[in-house]
């Protein structure tokens, strides 16, 4: 028994965290951490992943950001590089709750692995709802835990494809993507 602010006994009852007020009971149900897996290749990462990112980071305890090793792309930029200049570009943000992680892993068994139950996609056009939704069912096949969560982008026309085709060509893609991301491209290093 401990005595609160105002002189109310109270004892908490770890298991069902019950809290004992004098003659009432408030019972309290366990609060599950709510954690979610935004995986991609991110090569580059760009304006649209951070918009996707920071939406499921609004609504989630834990954002798991992985870097997936897709053997079918071949990556333009290192990854340690590009999730060295993400980190950066999230502690700018002063964002918190997340964890960047490369993988090489099915999605669907990494997700249980880190007891993430939702994994976030992001949406441009109903071409890409097609592409996902396919893929979804399959996780979902492999991971009955794992539920997908669509998340619209605020500018549609961002793609690292677009962006590395811009690049190509000496384009300024400034605007889709962080100075960061920017300079690994660029530089092949951050300074």
């Amino acid at each position: 028994m401990t005595k609160g602010r105002l002189g109310n006994e109270w004892e908490v009852d770890k298991p069902y965290k019950s809290i004992l007020c004098k003659t009432r009971i408030i019972k309290q149900r366990r609060i599950k951490m709510r954690t979610a897996i935004y995986a991609g290749s991110f090569d580059p990462f760009t304006n649209g992943h951070y918009d996707i990112f920071k939406q499921a980071n609004e609504l989630f305890d834990k954002v798991y950001l992985v870097f997936s090793d897709n053997p079918s792309k071949k990556r333009n930029y290192d990854i340690k590089l590009m999730m060295c200049a993400v980190e950066f570009y999230l502690q700018d943000q002063y964002i918190e709750g997340y964890k960047i992680l490369p993988s090489d892993k099915l999605i669907s068994d990494l997700a249980r692995e880190l007891n993430a139950t939702y994994l976030i996609r992001g949406l441009r056009n109903p071409n890409d709802y097609i592409y996902e939704e396919n893929i979804a069912k399959i996780n979902k096949e492999l991971n009955p835990d794992l539920n997908t969560i669509y998340f619209r982008t605020d500018n549609e026309i961002i793609s690292s494809t677009m962006v590395k085709e811009l690049f190509k060509y000496g384009k300024d893609i400034s605007k889709y993507v962080n100075h960061y991301i920017l300079e690994v491209m660029k530089n092949g290093k951050i300074s």
